[in-house]
């Protein structure tokens, strides 16, 4: 069991590992071991199609479909069972860094560096309006629950929010002192996080439009932020190789999960919030536990650094996006029975 790969800051969970470890004696866990598969057991479904850098990938909320977005300037819509190329939306300029579904499934929007976000008709593929006013490059995009609003996160240290159906700009949040990275909002949509290169977390006060808290604790770059499906915990993933839990309440940590050996680009929760995924530069995904933050799989060497990495809640599949440009999708139950590296 990997237990030194996670640090939990709380003596009390020191104990409960050791009550773990003497209720589940070794002759149990190696019949675990045994009964888990190797990578070589399992067979992706390969979306062919991009020629560049895949940056990020989203499942639509019914699972049906799922979405790139790519350094070859493209974003593309897949039918999720069959692999499928449904559309190539081929209107931004240059890189697309980010994208997200909106709730409803209908629309979809991207962001890139060409510093300009887009927002399509999920199901047709054409373009709806664009969101145009940030100052640089577009690393972050989400919508928040109702899906009446955009957040966006850009290289010129802002955040900032608009409305899906006009298109116009709502406020500008400042506070970042580098480019923002990553943006979520929470479940109730009352708070939204950012992220970026100043090694900060903030949280802010959606309504109010003001910055509640910072979360300090990463020691470099913080590229993705995500929140638990019950708002209560946040996830961030670093240049620093690790992953951060965190209570949005608090200004502290509740949990490090280390085992990534390069900086980790993308960190996602799955529907039940017990499970979350991460992708990093080390070429690796790993699956760990939100509770006792063991990293349960991993998945082997994919041939080139990870930079996406998305959960279907409906279907029980995992999408991961290679520097490559390979999109594959994998059956998570059956990830879940993988051994962890080095076992």
């Amino acid at each position: 069991m990997e237990r030194l790969t996670f640090v939990r800051h709380s003596s009390a969970y020191s104990f409960f590992l050791l009550t773990l470890a003497i209720a589940f004696p070794a002759s149990a866990r190696a019949q675990d071991v045994a009964a888990k598969k190797s990578a070589a057991d399992i067979s992706p479904l390969a979306l062919k199609g991009h020629s560049g850098r895949i940056y990020s990938i989203a499942f639509s909320p019914d699972g049906a479909r799922v979405a790139s977005a790519s350094a070859d300037k493209t974003v593309r819509l897949w039918d999720a069972a069959t692999g499928k190329e449904l559309h190539a939306l081929k209107k931004h300029t240059a890189q697309v860094l980010r994208l997200a579904f909106s709730p409803d499934g209908k629309v979809l929007a991207s962001a890139g560096q060409d510093k300009c976000v887009i927002l399509w008709d999920a199901q047709t593929g054409e373009e709806i309006r664009r969101l145009d006013g940030h100052g640089g490059w577009v690393a972050g995009v989400c919508f928040s629950p109702d899906g009446k609003t955009v957040a966006t996160g850009c290289e010129d240290h802002q955040v900032r929010l608009w409305d899906v159906d006009s298109g116009k700009e709502l406020a500008v949040l400042k506070g970042h002192a580098a480019a923002v990275h990553g943006v979520c909002f929470s479940p109730d949509g009352k708070t939204l996080a950012s992220c970026g290169n100043d090694k900060l977390i903030r949280l802010w006060d959606v309504a109010q439009r003001k910055e509640l808290r910072q979360l300090k604790g990463h020691a470099k770059a913080v590229h993705t932020v995500c929140f638990s499906p019950d708002g209560k915990a946040l996830a961030s993933a670093s240049e620093d190789k690790t992953i951060k839990l965190w209570n949005p309440d608090q200004a502290e940590a509740t949990a490090t999960l280390k085992g990534h050996h390069n900086q980790v680009y993308t960190v996602t929760f799955a529907a039940d919030g017990q499970r979350l995924a991460s992708a990093s530069a080390d070429r690796t995904v790993k699956l760990w536990d939100s509770h006792t933050g063991e990293a349960v799989a991993t998945l082997p060497d994919l041939g080139s650094q990870v930079f996406a990495v998305a959960v279907n809640a409906k279907t029980q599949s995992l999408a991961a996006g290679c520097d490559d440009g390979r999109l594959t999708v994998w059956p998570l139950q059956e990830l879940g029975q993988l051994t962890k590296a080095g076992e």
